[in-house]
């Protein structure tokens, strides 16, 4: 619940001035800004790139002095200019109006003795409307000309300049316009002193075009809100990719050097090139042990924000190398007062648990032919306990109960000779090939939700259920336990069974046992192949890969922490 004292604070934090662009996403939709401005959320798509590109020549700013507007030092414009009827086109011209609280960064504005006019790009064609000009583009371009005039210059309206039609459509700054922006520039300050994010569109044709649609989630969030989706067919749409198209790469030759060729990454043993990628196409690059990375290469992989995630030789996730921090400090904020209240952390960590229980209970169920033990009706009443739990001893008692309780029948799926026999869990270090296995698909488990959780703009290593420890990512160890079955365990399953390892894969030493490289090898293929696998989400009924539905779950759970979802909905495929 927010009080007038959170309003007033609010308030002092909202920025002073207002870009002219937000105005154009209030305009368009009041929960892009919120997540733009305040949030600072953002993603590319193609119609972004396209709208950069089309920019190229007017995002390169003009060198040439911009005349002061006419009688503004007290002489006359026709005597600063080069002559009275001549037009200077100014490119990437920023200014800022104080009183409209406003600011903008101007594609290009025609100014002569008399008048200026501010001439905004656009991607695409002249719209078949009234004006020939969508809203939200008449009060862009109205916001910059309120800032002129702010500025002393005489300004009676602008242009919108369409650039695949190759036409500009003229917007003149009527008192209609004018009263409708400085109503946007109203609305638009109270929302984000609110604090409280406007809820998505229903069933809106705009979504579909939104770079942000796989951020903010509309249908989805909708839907677990309990609020009417509206779609023709009643069915959450699938409005994200199914898969990446960016994918993780994995380093672990010892001795390389990773660097930076153009527009592609270049593996080097002894400056012979064993391995070229392009920059576009990876997602996260994996090391391990001993690989040196150039400051060119990491410089670009930075500013492309992919992070750099560093792996013991051996397979132990104990770093990462990233960009800035992520600007969503709201989430950050509401994450940590969260974590600060007990009743409110146990029933996230509740969620995550009977999730996981439940999701072991599946995986049992569809692989023990016999279960003379009964681990999966013991499984079943185990997560109805965790579904009432409400202390946090409680449900760490519940949890570790389980665990014994699934690895007892796990134990039984694998096919293996004695070289996987398996009968506990155990780790630091795994004594046998089946633990080695778990752990190292774990640690890459871990990997993956601590580099989605930073993108969605949590601190991964502050839990809910996990409490803080040095150098432990405790917040993805929460979101790992409900995967843990359905992505970790059925990749060890499935490369035991399938004869993908063999003894010949793992090495041993002092009792401890661990991967060879040509063993973490198909290890990482085994992986790659699950996390690309398509899966139908229980809630949503679309399919999506398993990488796209940590995602997911991920925003998720940032909705449930800023509040706008009440209770956090786990990932269980039955």
């Amino acid at each position: 619940m927010i009080t007038a004292s959170d309003v007033a604070r609010r308030e002092t934090d909202v920025p002073d001035l207002i870009p002219a662009r937000m105005l154009n996403e209030f305009a368009y939709c009041p929960r892009l800004a919120y997540l733009e401005w305040v949030q600072g959320e953002f993603a590319d798509n193609l119609e972004t790139r396209e709208g950069r590109f089309g920019h190229r020549r007017v995002d390169r700013e003009s060198t040439r002095p911009v005349p002061e507007p006419e009688g503004a030092d007290g002489s006359d414009a026709e005597s600063d200019c080069a002559g009275a009827t001549e037009t200077i086109h100014s490119r990437s011209l920023m200014l800022s109006a104080p009183v409209e609280g406003l600011i903008a960064k101007m594609d290009l504005v025609d100014i002569n003795a008399s008048t200026v006019i501010p001439v905004d790009y656009k991607r695409g064609r002249v719209p078949n409307v009234p004006g020939g000009v969508w809203e939200p583009e008449q009060v862009q371009v109205c916001a910059q000309g309120l800032i002129l005039r702010e500025n002393g210059y005489h300004c009676e309206g602008g242009i919108i300049y369409f650039i695949e039609s190759r036409r500009r459509v003229s917007v003149p700054l009527d008192e209609d316009l004018v009263e409708r922006t400085r109503q946007f520039i109203l609305q638009m300050r109270e929302m984000a002193a609110s604090g409280t994010m406007p809820p998505p569109l229903v069933d809106s044709p705009k979504c579909p075009r939104c770079s942000l649609v796989g951020i903010c989630l509309p249908d989805e969030t909708s839907l677990v809100c309990g609020q009417e989706t509206a779609t023709s067919n009643g069915e959450v749409r699938r409005l994200m990719p199914a898969r990446d198209d960016a994918l993780p790469l994995y380093v672990q030759d010892q001795g390389v050097t990773l660097g930076k060729t153009g527009d592609q990454l270049a593996v080097k043993r002894r400056q012979e090139v064993v391995q070229k990628v392009k920059l576009l196409d990876v997602s996260q690059v994996c090391l391990f042990g001993n690989v040196q990375v150039t400051a060119q290469a990491l410089r670009e992989i930075t500013a492309r924000d992919i992070p750099v995630c560093h792996f013991s030789y051996g397979g132990w996730f104990h770093g990462m190398t990233r960009g800035m921090a992520h600007k969503n400090i709201e989430l950050r904020l509401a994450q940590f007062a969260l974590a600060c209240n007990d009743e409110a952390s146990t029933a996230l960590a509740r969620r995550f648990i009977v999730g996981k229980i439940k999701n072991c209970r599946v995986l049992l169920r569809r692989h023990l032919s016999e279960d003379p033990d009964g681990c999966v009706r013991q499984l079943a009443d185990l997560a109805g306990r965790a579904e009432k739990a409400r202390q946090p001893d409680s449900l760490l008692g519940i949890e570790g109960t389980a665990a014994k309780i699934y690895f007892s029948g796990y134990s039984r799926l694998l096919n293996g000779d004695h070289v996987f026999s398996f009968e506990n869990r155990n780790r630091r270090p795994p004594r046998d090939p089946v633990n080695a296995l778990l752990s190292f698909v774990y640690a890459m488990l871990t990997k993956e939700l601590t580099v989605t959780l930073f993108a969605c703009g949590f601190d991964p290593m502050l839990g809910f259920f996990h409490r803080p420890r040095y150098g432990r990512p405790s917040l993805a160890l929460d979101l790992v336990e409900e995967f843990r079955p359905l992505i970790a365990d059925s990749v060890v399953l499935r490369l035991i069974n399938n004869g993908e390892v063999s003894d010949r894969h793992f090495i041993s030493r002092a009792g401890a046992v661990a991967l060879t490289p040509v063993g973490r090898r198909a290890v990482i293929a085994g992986f790659e192949r699950r996390m690309d696998m398509l899966v139908r989400h229980p809630i949503f009924k679309y399919r999506v890969s398993y990488r796209r539905v940590l995602e997911v779950q991920a925003r998720l759970l940032a909705r449930t922490v800023l509040g706008e979802i009440e209770q956090y909905p786990s990932f269980s495929t039955r």
